[in-house]
């Protein structure tokens, strides 16, 4: 400070304006990195990374199989008609290391990624729709309040992205110093916390939302006359039929 306070006036304000400047640049980086945040916590990894992401993906494949098995030895060896609370209390708590891991046969690197891979899967496989297609055509139908509530929790995961990616910088840093490397940690855990709470409420809300919704879906298009109740399979089927378009 001593020294640049000795400066000259245009000096100081030449280096006021470089600092300014760089803290611009690093702003604009870390924004260009929240979406590359993004795609890291949700599994989407680039091709060189392919090797490492099939090998953790495979293990979380074993690991949810396995408890998915130990649970269903339970219930083979404790029938429903003669269960006891204790042995009802095992058992769910088996179910709930399930959906800890996965909610769904896991097919990504990362507990992100396949909770909203999850969603996908149980619309095609209890619902028979294909949401890469028939998500959009749902949204057109969904109630504002609806759609409000999954605007505010894709917010919340694209915030914590934004979080989690000023945690670039400060690693970057701490090859050169240490101290902001711990900053960068506690700057990337704080984002991954928040991303994983918003994602758990993204794909809860979206799973909902096909759950309720996706009758109306499915009266918009012609598909079926009835007014309430969840679709069949046969009905999502043909929803996903329509929207295709044979693509």
């Amino acid at each position: 400070m001593a020294a640049l306070a000795r400066m000259p006036v245009t000096s100081r304000v030449v280096a006021a304006v470089g600092l300014l400047l760089a803290a611009a640049g690093v702003g604009l980086a870390v924004q260009a990195l929240a979406g590359v945040t993004q795609r890291i916590w949700l599994g989407a990894w680039p091709r060189p990374f392919e090797p490492v992401r099939r090998r953790l993906v495979a293990r979380r494949f074993r690991r949810w199989h396995q408890e998915v098995a130990r649970r269903r030895e339970l219930e083979r060896s404790h029938p429903g008609e003669s269960r006891t609370r204790d042995q009802q209390s095992r058992i769910n708590a088996a179910a709930d290391r399930i959906n800890r891991l996965a909610l769904a046969e896991p097919a990504r690197p990362t507990w992100m990624g396949d909770r909203i891979q999850a969603v996908e899967q149980v619309a095609l496989h209890r619902s028979g729709l294909d949401l890469a297609f028939a998500w959009p055509r749902l949204w057109l139908v969904l109630p504002d309040t609806v759609r409000g509530e999954i605007t505010t929790a894709h917010a919340g995961f694209a915030r914590a992205a934004a979080i989690g990616s000023w945690a670039w910088p400060y690693l970057f840093l701490g090859a050169v110093w240490w101290p902001a490397a711990l900053v960068g940690a506690v700057i990337g855990t704080t984002g991954w916390a928040r991303a994983r709470a918003a994602v758990s409420d993204l794909s809860a809300l979206s799973e909902a939302a096909v759950d309720l919704h996706a009758r109306t879906l499915a009266t918009a298009l012609g598909v079926s006359a009835d007014a309430t109740g969840p679709i069949t399979i046969a009905e999502g089927e043909r929803i996903t039929a329509l929207v295709r378009k044979g693509r």
